[in-house]
């Protein structure tokens, strides 16, 4: 399909020596798709998003990351040295908000303050800090590296309903460009068979077999046929330009699809195929994997952390700190409970007004999610009903309208076989003649309507795209 596609870019990028004849070059709607998914602009960015989670993941675990710093400071006046401090120290952060901790101490001075009194060599320390109280459970750090997890699965689903929006619209470009085609097919044809009987009727009336008026009326007929093609050409040269908004290529290089390309033959089963919109399995539908669901539910987890963070912040600060001292850090029977370093510290707002307006909030926030989660899930059950329906009803209608179009064309067949023996005039056929089209004409309406409505129960359902490779 690439090397397809190269070639397609060459006949595009010569397209000031194409011609409008020069037909012989046709685009697939699976090809046209895959296209559109791998290079298109929207598409592209869709992408991005996953890499954006990728790296919001990364940041959140920086909360866990060691942390190695030191403090030094020293006084000097008078001649005098005042003192000389030193700490420096590694902090490990692990889960539930424990603090595992590292540090040596160096102190000296003719100044010094008495609590900061170490040995020569300096003191050695290893400990652990830990919250008893707000944040044992669940605080920042731990529900920015959960929500950082959902967020994954959040650009998953919007980069899928992303990617299938512009699938959707792309396809709908394409059924037009498709129908335009036919039209032009259509109208083609019958300026063909004005031009023949132009020329019949015009021969019949040199020889007296038939009024020279009627040559006018075929002459009619043949000048509105002409203008009835020219506007279906128009219209095809406006949905052909319409899918060039679609399709681009590697370091987005936009791409103009020649007028000597034209679209391939699509039947329903193809549709089915592409788009996966074949009704039979309509009941194998899991609505729960369906990327706007997932990304409902998702936000409804990631408001619940918002929650129980607002909870845990009602409860006091508690926090603990405990390490085991030495001087001689080699041995280690050296760090014993006789020497330590300890500490706790504790508060709590008297009201509590900002964290309890804060877990109101956060409760009507999932409350919100919650609903939002249940209509839109009911809303996507009826739709996809009526979707449903709706092809059922544009198959029937295409079949019926198909069977109209074979009745005129059975009238009009027999319409010219009474002129031929003197019975009828260009009148009566030409007036056969429109029927058929105005028939053929509907047809096309219903096959694109009925297409359509497929492709809408593709965008529903959010489907990946089965494409050939």
């Amino acid at each position: 399909m690439k090397k397809y596609f190269f070639f397609l870019f060459l006949l595009v990028s010569q397209l000031h020596t194409a011609q409008e004849e020069q037909v012989g070059m046709s685009l697939s709607l699976d090809e046209y798709l895959a296209y559109v998914k791998l290079y298109h602009p929207v598409a592209r960015q869709a992408e991005l998003r996953l890499s954006a989670a990728q790296a919001e993941r990364l940041r959140a675990k920086g909360f866990f990351d060691p942390t190695i710093k030191a403090d030094y400071k020293e006084k000097e006046f008078n001649e005098s040295d005042y003192y000389n401090i030193f700490d420096a120290g590694l902090s490990i952060p692990v889960w539930f908000g424990l603090d595992i901790k590292a540090g040596f101490e160096k102190n000296e001075g003719a100044f010094l303050n008495p609590e900061r009194n170490v040995p020569a060599d300096g003191l050695y320390k290893a400990g652990v800090s830990l919250p008893l109280g707000q944040g044992l459970f669940i605080n920042d750090r731990m529900a920015a590296v959960k929500q950082a997890k959902l967020i994954q699965k959040l650009n998953k689903a919007e980069r899928d309903l992303q990617i299938n929006d512009i699938l959707f619209t792309a396809t709908l470009a394409y059924i037009d460009w498709y129908m335009a085609n036919r039209e032009v097919e259509i109208f083609s044809e019958f300026v063909d068979n004005a031009r023949i009987r132009f020329e019949g009727i015009k021969e019949s009336a040199l020889q007296g077999d038939i009024p020279i008026i009627d040559t006018l009326e075929a002459k009619i007929i043949v000048q509105n046929r002409e203008l009835s093609l020219e506007q279906a050409s128009l219209k095809r040269t406006q949905s052909r330009l319409e899918i060039s908004n679609f399709l681009w290529f590697e370091n987005n290089t936009p791409l103009q699809v020649n007028p000597g390309v034209l679209p391939e033959e699509i039947t329903q089963d193809e549709v089915d195929e592409i788009l996966g919109t074949n009704l039979i399995q309509m009941e194998e539908v899991d609505l729960d994997n369906h990327p706007l669901l997932e990304f409902l539910s998702t936000n409804v987890e990631s408001l619940d952390i918002e929650r129980r963070l607002a909870a845990e912040n009602l409860k006091p600060v508690l926090d603990v700190n405990y390490n085991l001292l030495s001087a001689q850090p080699d041995q280690y029977d050296t760090f014993t409970t006789s020497n330590y370093q300890a500490g706790i510290s504790f508060s709590i707002p008297i009201f509590l007004r900002k964290e309890r307006g804060e877990l109101k909030l956060a409760k009507i926030r999932k409350q919100d999610a919650e609903m939002e989660y249940d209509f839109q899930t009911l809303q996507l059950k009826n739709r996809l009903e009526a979707a449903q329906q709706e092809i059922i009803s544009f198959g029937t209608q295409r079949n019926q309208i198909n069977q109209i179009k074979t009745n005129f064309s059975d009238l009009l067949t027999a319409e010219e076989r009474k002129f031929r023996v003197g019975e009828s005039s260009v009148f009566l056929i030409n007036a056969r003649e429109q029927q058929l089209i105005d028939a053929q004409l509907n047809l096309i309406q219903a096959t694109a309507r009925l297409l359509q409505s497929k492709a809408r129960l593709f965008n529903l359902l959010a489907n990946d795209l089965t494409t050939d490779d």
